[in-house]
């Protein structure tokens, strides 16, 4: 995954599409979008530490079609219902 830096996301400057997924089987360079959401122009220079990458293992899921849920604690509530 790219995600933003904290020091370039505090003046307005953050990945477009973050977090960024990079696939398993890609081979490619890897580009990262950059918006500039300050108001002030942000010229990035070559070496300049733009983003993070973070790497995360791949676990295949295997899914499987119920007709009917088990109940759970937090049932059907949704947004916010934790107290967050």
């Amino acid at each position: 995954m790219v995600v933003s830096r904290s020091g370039l996301a505090g003046i307005g400057v953050f990945v477009t599409n973050a977090p960024g997924i990079i696939d398993p089987d890609y081979r490619g360079e890897i580009k990262v979008l950059l918006y500039n959401g300050g108001f002030q122009a942000h010229y990035v220079q070559h070496g300049d530490r733009i983003a993070q990458l973070i790497i995360a293992p791949f676990v295949p899921a295997t899914c499987r079609e119920v007709q009917l849920l088990t109940e759970t604690a937090r049932g059907e509530a949704g947004f916010g219902s934790t107290g967050t």
